[in-house]
């Protein structure tokens, strides 16, 4: 039985990859110097997953921005500002495009999907003129081949990528973008071509716009860009990979009839309703690559279930036909959990990161084979078990108290209007006043002591005084400036999400469990492993310190419960919107503390309020209710004199805000 692997994390197990980057973009080491770290990371991921006993290992997974923005290499559809003149695109041209330079900006950035990584968006138009610029695919199957190592080049596919890009400067909104097709599929069909005179045998196209909402015209590109290929692809195995979300029944229609195409590649983790039309109707003599290995969170697989939902599609598809695979790339986990030196063996017991998914996924199809570890399946049940019945994982006060919640919890008990004056009579604001959004910038004599602070360097008499010193700062600048409605400046966070998953119970935090967000720019989210409770005042102190600093009113200032949700890996034993009710009751108990202790202004920000939205636009409606509920919670229990505002940070939440949230 086979194994196969979507995609790795590129960033390397100590983010070897982000120091190389930042050193090069800083000119304290040349081109060679980082080309030879990233060489080094390459070969050590092919290495890694040949020993695990994967047999279809990806390659042109590496990149040293964004997939998306290889792709536009590759394409060569550099936009003009940048004076590219044509040839192979080097680093100035290609880090150009990234992060921009002294001159012009960089290419939008925007979230890849429902994740949390971002990609570079394409910038097209009817006159781009799009030629074979960048062989770094056919390079890196190359350079693993010569390791020893034959790999499945993986490309963006054709249509996924005119559907991610965006139409440029000066073009009509209204372009059709799929209309760029018979332009771009010649440039493809060069790269396989290369690929085929290399000696692959298997080629890999990402093609997940296919889980979108997606229209009859979408849907026939598809397969007239498949159609095109077919000769090209000709003696090629050819997979196409979806991810993130179930296939509609159109979609799934479209993506089997495909021509030239050998197998598919489908997330049955988020995709379950899938698993029901590949019952219904899957070719004859096509491979399934089973996507039951989570590429999304950092959970132990459970492998008795996985194993179940294997025997019971190998039925359907044939022993031969099946192949064990992730649910979509482990770019979006953390890259190894051998590295984590102080999370307690209990939890760490629970989590797999990327490296641990490799060889999930090679157990699995070691046991399909009938070869199964009967230790590692032992040990995984174990784990399994602790979880469910671990003490740490289960407060029943939490759990009452979030069943009890009525529909009259989530709604203050007055209504605005009445709200709004009582609120002006105690607060006596000008009728625009002014507030910034909350955080000051943090120096590095600032983080030095938070990090001293933390390693017991210092007291925390000599923390609390430096912070202090600080706030009286901003305070000071904030009075001199005439701002209304104050804020603390938050010097003691480190993190918005970070700072109150500390303080919360049902939280572990990683020592190098980081993820590629973009560029060099990684993020280490919290694990929500438990039910959530605030086991006593996270910000009071220091709210209440810097109120005492001023007569004007301050704001406390909090993180929300749908960003702390969507920023963290969250637990998937429970619904989210149940953990993020009890997150929203955490804060809620906050937001009385702080109006106790004199805060009438409450800040409330929801940062990642879009990110959580679903694919689909028929699951909208249901996220919204309970992200909408979330917030209701928070700030219930208030009297009509304190102000709660909620920071919406994106056009989406201003649409919210308008048309759900007036009520708050």
């Amino acid at each position: 039985m086979a194994s196969h692997i979507v995609g790795y994390p590129r960033m390397g197990p100590k983010r070897e990859l982000k120091f190389a980057l930042e050193s090069f973009w800083d000119k304290k080491s040349s081109a060679e110097d980082l080309q030879k770290v990233a060489a080094g990371l390459r070969s050590s991921i092919w290495k890694q997953m040949a020993d695990a006993g994967i047999k279809y290992i990806p390659s042109n997974t590496f990149s040293y921005y964004d997939q998306v923005l290889d792709t536009t290499a590759m394409l060569g559809a550099v936009p003009p500002r940048y004076g590219w003149n044509g040839g192979e695109i080097g680093f100035d041209t290609y880090f150009s495009m990234a992060r921009g330079n002294a001159s012009v900006p960089a290419m939008e950035m925007t979230k890849w999907f429902d994740t949390n990584y971002h990609f570079i968006v394409p910038e097209l138009g009817p006159d781009v003129r799009f030629s074979y610029a960048s062989h770094k695919a056919v390079d890196e199957y190359k350079e693993a081949k010569a390791l020893g190592v034959n790999t499945v080049p993986v490309l963006v596919g054709p249509v996924s990528y005119l559907l991610l890009s965006k139409p440029a400067k000066g073009v009509e909104k209204t372009f059709s973008l799929l209309s760029l097709l018979p332009k771009i599929l010649p440039i493809y069909k060069e790269v396989i071509s290369e690929l085929k005179a290399a000696g692959a045998s298997w080629i890999q196209f990402d093609e997940p716009t296919l889980v979108l909402d997606l229209d009859a015209h979408q849907l026939q590109a598809f397969t007239a860009a498949y159609a095109d290929l077919e000769s090209t692809l000709s003696g090629l195995n050819v997979l196409i990979e979806t991810y993130f979300a179930d296939l509609t029944s159109g979609a799934y229609k479209t993506l089997i009839e495909l021509k030239g195409v050998t197998a598919y590649g489908l997330d049955l983790v988020r995709g379950t309703k899938t698993i029901d039309l590949i019952k219904t109707n899957f070719p004859k003599g096509k491979f399934l690559f089973a996507g039951v290995v989570d590429g999304r969170n950092i959970w132990a697989n459970d492998l008795a279930s996985s194993l179940g939902t294997l025997q019971a599609l190998e039925a359907i598809v044939g022993k031969d036909n099946l192949v064990v695979s992730t649910s979509c790339s482990l770019l979006h986990t953390a890259v190894d959990l051998v590295n984590e030196t102080k999370l307690d063996d209990e939890i760490k017991s629970w989590l797999a990161f990327a490296a641990q998914k490799v060889v999930e996924v090679n157990a699995l199809a070691k046991a399909l084979a009938g070869q199964k570890d009967e230790a590692f399946f032992a040990s995984n049940a174990t784990a399994q078990a602790s979880r469910k019945s671990s003490p740490r994982v289960t407060n029943e006060a939490v759990q009452k108290a979030a069943a009890a919640l009525k529909g009259s919890d989530h709604r203050r008990a007055t209504n605005v209007s009445a709200r709004l004056d009582a609120q002006q009579k105690k607060l006596n604001l000008p009728i625009l006043p002014t507030t910034t959004i909350g955080s000051f910038p943090q120096t590095l004599e600032l983080r030095r002591v938070r990090r001293e602070f933390k390693a017991n360097k210092i007291s925390e008499d000599n923390y609390v005084k430096a912070i202090k010193e600080e706030i009286k700062k901003v305070v000071d600048l904030q009075e001199e400036l005439d701002i209304d409605v104050l804020v603390h400046g938050e010097p003691e966070r480190n993190d918005m999400v970070e700072y109150f998953g500390e303080q919360l119970s049902g939280f572990a935090f990683t020592v190098n469990g980081w993820v590629q967000s973009y560029g060099s720019r990684c993020v280490k989210p919290p694990i929500i492993y438990g039910d959530v409770s605030r086991p006593k005042p996270m910000t009071v102190f220091w709210s209440s310190t810097a109120q005492s600093m001023t007569s004007r009113p301050m704001k406390g200032m909090l993180t929300g419960p749908v960003t702390i949700l969507n920023w963290s890996f969250v637990r998937n034993d429970q619904p989210r919107f149940e953990t993020c009710y009890q997150i929203a009751l955490a804060i809620k108990d906050e937001v009385e503390d702080l109006e106790k202790a004199g805060i009438n202004v409450i800040q409330i920000d929801e940062a990642a309020l879009r990110e959580g939205l679903p694919l689909r636009k028929s699951e909208h409606a249901f996220y919204l209710k309970w992200a909408v509920h979330s917030f209701r919670i928070t700030n219930c229990g208030v009297k009509d004199t304190t102000q709660v505002l909620y920071l919406l940070l994106s056009t989406f939440g201003t649409f919210l805000y308008t048309n759900s949230l007036g009520s708050l």
